[in-house]
């Protein structure tokens, strides 16, 4: 009896041995691995963000991978010039060309006819003549009336070169195409010695809701809000301004219980768009009470204060604020260091 219990009793030590190893082992990729949330409005660049982390941190897109992203391309192409011309009823603009309404005819009749993600020759020829028309570029110059994708005049203007039969997408068409994020995708990379694990969720309404299973030991969130958003409205809700949406949605979430001893890190993206833009529209249709400067720098840092003064825990949480363009890989901040027991950024990046 007393031989068996021993080895019995060495059994026992053997497993508690190793499940102490076990233990130890997972502690120290636990303490290693750091939980990224992206979250954000819909349309305000969260899964731009996530193609470049593949780009900077994961060897970037094969050919096979950027070929997979073809038909995707040609779907926003469709979906864009689809979209101008719907606007062009809407909001009583003729074309230019009155004999360009046929085009404008045959462009529905192929959109319902065509195989989903192609682009033949007879598609392409009438988009071409479409997107030149005056009225047509009456209609885009409009696009803050309507829905439409923000990389359409980036397609539109280089049909011939994505339309080649030799055509395989580069870094730029991909980061630019353009798919609904429904549910929750996962991504890993490395950086240094930590490893990411950065979870995008669906910004439109609908898909918030999901969000609470990804709330548990969350080290960072990176919150997105789109700049050039500040005269538009949801795809979800037209009486909604996004700028106004993604304001409240952020004060929600760095505010919340859950997030106390969070980091979050705020990118305003889209800040090539909201250049262009703010020389054309100010601020004011957005935000009233601005009387400053209808500049790129003066109206940037209201909306980025507008956002950072949200945060009512400012003596013990800092949230750090850049101005960004997801579509720009060396405007892309990285991860350059975390520190602190619970791992908080410190410093979120620096531009390549």
């Amino acid at each position: 009896m007393g031989s068996g219990a021993s080895a019995e009793d060495k059994e026992l030590a053997k497993r508690s041995r190793e499940l102490e190893k076990k233990l130890q082992e997972d502690a120290a990729k636990d303490a290693k691995t750091v939980k990224l949330l992206l979250l954000g409005a819909g349309e305000s660049g969260k899964s731009t963000i996530v193609k470049q982390m593949k780009i900077i941190h994961q060897e970037g897109y094969t050919e096979q991978e950027c070929l997979e992203f073809k038909s995707i391309i040609y779907g926003n192409v469709l979906q864009s010039i689809l979209a101008i011309i719907r606007a062009m009823s809407t909001l009583g603009i003729d074309y230019g060309d009155s004999s360009v309404a046929d085009d404008g005819r045959l462009l529905f009749h192929l959109a319902d006819s065509i195989e989903e993600g192609s682009m033949p020759p007879e598609l392409v020829t009438v988009i071409k003549k479409l997107w030149v028309d005056e009225g047509v570029q009456a209609s885009f110059e409009r696009a803050a009336e309507y829905q439409l994708n923000d990389s359409a005049p980036y397609y539109l203007n280089q049909l011939d070169r994505i339309t080649a039969t030799d055509y395989i997408p580069n870094e730029q068409d991909v980061l630019r195409s353009r798919v609904k994020t429904t549910g929750i995708i996962e991504s890993q990379f490395s950086f240094k010695d930590l490893h990411f694990r950065m979870f995008d969720v669906g910004g439109q309404r609908s898909e918030r809701k999901k969000w609470i299973h990804c709330f548990e030991g969350v080290t960072c969130i990176i919150f997105c809000g789109a700049l050039s958003a500040y005269d538009m409205v949801l795809v979800e809700d037209e009486e909604v301004n996004r700028m106004h949406e993604s304001l409240h949605l952020f004060n929600s979430i760095c505010n919340h219980k859950f997030f106390a001893a969070t980091s979050i890190v705020l990118f305003l993206n889209k800040k090539d768009l909201f250049e262009h833009k703010i020389k054309k529209v100010h601020l004011s249709i957005c935000f009233p009470d601005y009387d400053g400067p209808n500049t790129y720098d003066d109206a940037g840092n209201y909306i980025k204060n507008q956002f950072l003064d949200l945060n009512m825990r400012k003596d013990a949480k800092e949230i750090y604020g850049h101005m960004t363009c997801a579509t720009d890989t060396k405007n892309v901040f990285l991860f350059s260091r975390l520190r602190g027991r619970d791992r908080r950024v410190t410093d979120f990046g620096k531009e390549r």
